[in-house]
């Protein structure tokens, strides 16, 4: 195994690079450990003036602190999880609050303009953008049958799988970026066995963090040029784990992938635990979890002030919409299959740009669609004039963009009675209204494409996204 590690990674070094790896994996989901061991949060920062007896020493951090914990378990960790996608966050998803945590949102409002990620409409933008970023990743979490344990494949980058006596390779086509999973008897290898391995001193090698618990080991280490990150569990079925390896030069994309491979491993998954695994993210890459409000006819997109596009489908059945407890009233429709409504309480607006490129069969596509949770945020592909994607009744008239925020089209029909396979939706062909059609409709309503793409992507458009209801 030593020599597997200092293979790894090798490849041209790159000048300048940050050597930041062991504060960046540090605290990467160790094996077992407490919400509070990973996300602590740090000490108080000295001010200049003492604070009074029983005032928090952070009023900052613990004023977001109940903010993040009044929410629902699931949102919490939605929000770490979603952290990660967008680079802000290298702790472990638990939904405990902790420095970390405080760090991440705050740099992410920053980064955002001030954008609030914790109230409803931030939240729902951080989660589409690190749906984004989980889709262009190509993000799949599912049950490795060579190792039995269940792992978090970016497979856009890692393209390449071979199957091996005792686990999976998946490598980049370059061969600068490659994930193994393997398993082991106990007689063959223990914990103790693998961390002096993993531990020893090489010519080639510096440890930059090591842990060994009585369950779990943790090793990070750099090369000449090549960064590894090790991690291994026992149990009854004996020993499982995976091991990371890339260029230092690709840091700055694979870090965060390292992260979410780790948050998203399980050594010794249920035997009830599905493809998704006991990691699921939220948004679903694969399929929603949450299913629409009955009454919702379809989804809208705010593209100016008191006025949300959607389909002309949603409407048609649909004689006095509404949009929250606001009523609203059709101002135009055309046999394109799009519609106009004028909304006086409608959110911010955004008018994304439209994607002038064709849109390939390798191109990462997102649909946006309202749920009871704020928005859905699903992976889709583009097939001729029509999308693919495992959305939900009620989404007619969902925006689907590209991985930059671009406007693709807008889901035109949506089935009355959509299939369904143990209660899912599963992915279905889906009629696209193109944004060739949608630029000229909004046009000939003086709603002019914007000059630039606003900052932000998709977290930007879903903020402007609304359920439409009807009466």
């Amino acid at each position: 195994m030593g020599s597997d590690v200092s293979r790894w990674g090798r490849g041209p070094r790159a000048s300048g690079v940050r050597r930041r790896h062991a504060r960046v994996l540090l605290a990467v989901l160790l094996a077992g450990g407490s919400a509070a061991a990973q996300d602590r949060p740090g000490p108080p920062r000295p001010g200049p003036k003492t604070q009074a007896a029983g005032m928090p020493a952070d009023p900052a951090f613990e004023a977001t602190k109940v903010t993040f914990e009044a929410l629902p378990e699931t949102d919490r960790k939605a929000i770490q999880e979603a952290l990660v996608w967008s680079g802000d966050f290298n702790a472990v998803v638990s939904g405990g609050f902790g420095r970390r945590t405080f760090e991440a949102l705050n740099a992410y409002r920053a980064r955002t303009g001030g954008a609030d990620p914790l109230d409803p409409r931030g939240r729902a933008a951080l989660l589409a953008v690190g749906a984004a970023a989980r889709a262009a990743a190509r993000f799949r979490v599912a049950v490795d049958p060579g190792s039995g344990a269940v792992i978090g494949v970016p497979e856009r980058l890692l393209s390449k799988r071979t199957a091996l006596p005792s686990g999976t390779r998946w490598q980049s086509q370059d061969g600068r970026v490659t994930l193994e999973t393997r398993a082991y008897p106990t007689e063959v290898e223990t914990l103790d066995t693998l961390f002096e391995k993993a531990t020893a001193p090489l010519p080639n090698r510096k440890v930059t963090y090591k842990l060994r618990r009585p369950e779990a080991m943790v090793v990070t280490a750099e090369t000449g040029a090549g960064r590894s990150y090790i991690r291994y569990a026992a149990g009854p079925q004996g020993v499982r784990g995976f091991l990371f390896g890339y260029d230092q030069a690709l840091a700055p994309e694979v870090d965060r992938l390292v992260i979410a491979v780790a948050n998203a491993f399980v050594p010794f998954p249920e035997p009830a635990t599905g493809s998704d695994g006991a990691a699921a993210i939220r948004p679903a890459p694969d399929r929603p979890e949450t299913v629409p409000d009955p009454a919702a006819a379809g989804a809208g997109l705010t593209v100016a002030p008191g006025r949300v596009l959607t389909a002309s489908v949603v409407l048609e059945d649909c004689p006095s919409p509404r949009i929250g407890p606001a009523p609203a009233r059709k101002l135009a429709a055309d046999p394109s299959g799009l519609a106009l409504l004028d909304a006086p309480g409608a959110p911010r607006p955004i008018r994304p740009a439209s994607r002038v490129e064709p849109v390939g069969a390798g191109d990462s596509l997102l649909a946006l669609a309202p749920s009871p949770d704020g928005v859905v945020a699903v992976p889709a592909n583009a097939v001729a004039d029509d999308v693919v994607a495992a959305l939900q009744p009620g989404s007619a008239g969902a925006p689907v963009l590209d991985r930059t925020g671009q406007l693709v089209g807008l889901v035109a029909r949506y089935p009355a009675a959509p299939r369904r396979v143990a209660g899912i939706v599963p992915p279905a062909r889906l009629p696209l209204v193109p944004a060739r059609a949608i630029s000229a409709f909004l046009a000939a309503h003086s709603i002019a494409e914007p000059q630039s793409q606003p900052d932000g992507g998709p977290g930007v458009v879903a903020a402007a996204l609304v359920a439409i209801a009807c009466r």
